[in-house]
């Protein structure tokens, strides 16, 4: 009686739960529309786009990151599979087969990664499953870009040491607005014979189904033991904090929404980084079970209409194994409205050499042989130094923010250069100065005040002495320009847009003041 009374209690809950989300749900077309030729029994063969490979090519752009500069054919060799790409690259971690292979080289596949709208941005280490979904639409495969509506209302446990708060209806969506926006940025084909991206949201599956459903049609595949034996369920088990029902079930709903893409649209591949390897298996083990056909029961030469594939990309990582794509500030975020094109450009700026090729290799789409030749340079006596980080820096800034956001990035940087003469505006100051501290100061303790007074009031120097002695000694910048005269009295002209200034004490440590 008390296993009928929890399971009518679950039954409930989750009754409840299906109907808001099924209210709150946006359908499939408000992104990506579903053909009308869909039928109920094999929805999926309308909408592959699977074909022979004839000319597709797979394409490595240069520094205009234009897909026709470089092209690598895949029939001319199978060196030159999308496996074989992304190995070359350090895009590749695990694979659930070989066979990827020589399917990829056999048609057009659709991809899936999955992005989960935990924040309305997306970050640098997003990043990677945005490029590896790319090089697949370079090699002439379809890139599907999975919204976590559902899955984001439960968390990922993988990696986590306690439970994610709980995100509001309204805040879910609009960060899966904002990411839809980036992630349509960032795969739209750069060459127009490429596959158009996909971009779709589990809520529109998991929405309207009830929990009867979902326990006796999918939860009935899944194992306990195989489950609760994942790492990231393991650890979390054995941790203070535990892991609830509700992210224990995340791979089972990870898994099924792979079920549900293989059956209704014809999706063969998921990627994923490393530590997703386990939700792949999950995946394809799970679509194995729910729609393979046992060995005994295929035709001679008969395939698998359902086979599917995994695979994973390694983390993020500096050589010293700390993670890339964190700044002190926090994540390097991907949209504009979190992180100022200047400060993302700046963060790709101070990779260490030891890193720069690597990161060339994984972040853009340089071809191989220009980054090994980048690489040779900087060996070279006549190198000059931070070449290769502006390089990388103008690669990823271009890819993520586009030119118009690399040439901010560039005229920032160069409005900030010591001694520059080039007119700095109160955006680009606030913009490049986000990491620096700040001190906010009235006019009168501006305006018609010496300097040396203000570097104290600022904090930046101990005393109206140490002041004028750094003055005299050509140790201080306001905006940029160098003042030598230690009795040197502000104004109005010295303000930027009458509301902020920038002071330099040395080369590193800077303030902006703010005028209240």
């Amino acid at each position: 009686m008390q296993l009928g009374s929890n399971l009518g209690k679950l039954r409930i809950l989750w009754t409840q739960q299906s109907r808001a989300m099924t209210i709150r749900s946006r359908r499939s077309s408000d992104i990506i529309p579903l053909p009308s030729s869909f039928s109920s029994h094999r929805r999926h063969a309308s909408y592959s786009t699977a074909r022979p490979f004839t000319s597709t090519t797979c394409n490595a752009a240069t520094s205009t990151q234009q897909a026709e500069n470089t092209e690598i054919n895949i029939q001319d060799s199978s060196s030159n599979n999308i496996v074989h790409v992304l190995r070359s690259r350090g895009l590749l971690q695990e694979i659930t087969s070989p066979e990827l292979e020589a399917a990829a080289a056999r048609e057009s596949l659709l991809v899936y990664c999955g992005f989960d709208p935990t924040a309305d941005s997306l970050h640098l280490g997003n990043l990677l499953g945005i490029i590896v979904l790319s090089w697949f639409q370079r090699c002439g495969h379809r890139p599907v870009a999975l919204l976590g509506g559902a899955t984001g209302r439960v968390g990922d446990p993988s990696g986590k040491s306690a439970e994610r708060p709980v995100l509001s209806e309204a805040l879910i969506e609009a960060n899966i607005s904002a990411i839809e926006r980036t992630l349509r940025h960032l795969l739209t084909p750069p060459s127009k014979n490429l596959p158009e991206p996909m971009i779709v949201n589990n809520l529109d599956w998991f929405g309207p189904m009830p929990l009867l459903t979902f326990l006796r049609d999918i939860g009935k595949y899944a194992r306990v033991g195989t489950m609760i034996a994942k790492e990231s369920v393991r650890k979390r088990m054995e941790s203070e904090s535990g892991i609830s029902y509700t992210e224990f079930t995340y791979q089972l709903l990870q898994g099924y929404d792979f079920v549900h893409m293989a059956r209704e649209m014809g999706v063969k591949v998921q990627v994923g980084g490393s530590d997703q390897w386990g939700n792949i298996i999950a995946g394809t083990d799970l679509v194995r079970r729910m729609l393979g056909k046992e060995d005994g029961d295929y035709n001679n030469g008969e395939e698998d209409q359902y086979q599917c594939f995994g695979l994973t990309f390694p983390l993020l990582l500096k050589s010293d194994g700390s993670k890339f794509g964190k700044s002190e500030g926090g994540a390097v975020w991907l949209s504009p409205e979190k992180l100022s094109a200047y400060e993302f450009y700046q963060f790709l700026l101070k990779t260490t050499d030891a890193d720069v090729p690597k990161f060339l290799k994984m972040l853009t789409f340089l071809p191989l042989e220009e980054i090994d030749a980048i690489e040779q340079s900087m060996k070279a006596a006549e190198y000059v130094p931070n070449a290769a980080q502006k390089r990388l820096a103008e690669e990823v800034t271009r890819f993520v923010r586009g030119e118009e956001g690399l040439a901010q990035a560039l005229n920032a940087t160069a409005a900030l250069a010591p001694g520059s003469s080039a007119k700095l505006d109160a955006a680009t100051l606030e913009a490049a100065a986000a990491d620096a501290p700040s001190a906010v100061l009235s006019r009168d303790q501006i305006i018609g005040q010496p300097l040396a007074d203000i570097l104290v009031a600022a904090g930046m120097q101990p005393s109206k002495a140490a002041g004028r002695r750094m003055i005299k000694g050509g140790g201080i910048r306001v905006n940029n320009m160098k003042i030598e005269d230690e009795g040197h009295v502000l104004s109005e002209g010295d303000l930027i847009e009458g509301r902020l200034m920038l002071l330099a004490a040395g080369k590193k440590n800077k303030t902006l003041v703010k005028i209240e």
